[in-house]
């Protein structure tokens, strides 16, 4: 199953595989477990960056490039494969100067082993580098042939919309999709971003589509769970919180459905979304986040979901 990609000439698998865990929490070979997996029900989409994740002890950065990079090589299947990856947010390539993406750019594509990037995201906004330098800089690199599309992350509204005025302006590339942290703990984005996004016919594709693993349904508040994440959901733990979780168990059991599947569901079902990024450890997990596609809820979900998740 294919989808296009609001706002470029991509079409993509409707879930986006986060690769976020590689190199962190799943190593090569669990990682490779991962990304087969996906391959073979289909997926054709998988979502990087150059920082992920250099926090780990003993990492320095790239990793889950090079994993991936290792991947598609051994594989044989670059041309089968979107891929994203973004600038901006490692230490060792901080900010989006020229000087940085022409660099950084140049260490993504000899980790990734390929010699183009789908689509390439700012993945923070650097407010101390002039818009126009920034899009200057990816749009030398679209001309080159080196990127497809740029996209956005971590942004502002205010200054998402002055981007897209300065790609205008000056005929620079313009982003043409935007990731944000956007989940059904997570709704700033409808009235922040929703509106910007079709305004300017972008794709919206969330991060942290399952709130860190909290709509997986494994978290209790009294319960330890072994894993690196855990720590992050924490904070859903409110009534609000439990609220969500009751609602997204019952429709998950009214569908014969995981609740990451209707969590997921629900996102892919918004005004402006396109594709939620998700990952996973393991194959195993992999397999719920793959049976959205197939869920499609009807409004009465739907306005479940949404009324219980309202601020």
């Amino acid at each position: 199953m294919r989808i296009p990609l609001t706002g470029t000439d991509l079409t993509v698998h409707p879930l986006c595989l986060g690769g976020n865990v590689f190199g962190w929490s799943a190593d090569e070979e669990e990682s490779f477990a991962v990304l087969d997996a996906y391959a073979a029900a289909g997926g054709n989409f998988v979502d990087t960056a150059d920082s992920y994740f250099w926090r780990k002890p003993g990492n320095s950065g790239g990793e889950s490039e090079a994993i991936i990079g290792n991947w598609l090589a051994a594989r044989g299947n670059r041309d089968d494969i979107v891929l994203a990856t973004k600038v901006g947010s490692w230490p060792e390539r901080p900010g989006l100067t020229r000087a940085n993406i022409t660099a950084a750019v140049e260490d993504s594509l000899r980790r990734l082993r390929t010699d183009y990037i789908d689509l390439y995201y700012a993945h923070r906004d650097d407010p101390d580098t002039p818009l126009e330098e920034t899009l200057t800089a990816f749009d030398a690199l679209v001309k080159a042939g080196k990127v497809r599309h740029i996209a956005a992350s971590n942004y502002e509204p205010d200054r998402l919309a002055e981007a897209m005025r300065v790609s205008a302006e000056h005929g620079l590339a313009r982003f043409a999709v935007l990731q944000p942290h956007y989940n059904l703990m997570e709704r700033d984005y409808e009235r922040d971003f929703a509106p910007l996004v079709a305004e300017h016919g972008m794709s919206c594709l969330p991060y942290y589509a399952l709130a860190s693993g909290f709509l997986t349904g494994k978290y209790a508040a009294d319960t330890r769970v072994d894993s690196v994440r855990a720590e992050a959901v924490a904070a859903y733990f409110t009534d609000r919180g439990r609220r969500v979780l009751t609602e997204l168990t019952a429709v998950a059991d009214r569908h014969s459905a995981r609740p990451a599947t209707v969590a997921l569901a629900w996102l892919a079902a918004q005004p402006t979304v396109s594709t939620p990024i998700a990952s996973a450890r393991t194959p195993t997990q992999l397999t719920d986040l793959l049976a959205m596609p197939a869920l499609t809820l009807d409004p009465t979900d739907l306005t479940r979901l949404t009324t219980a998740s309202t601020p």
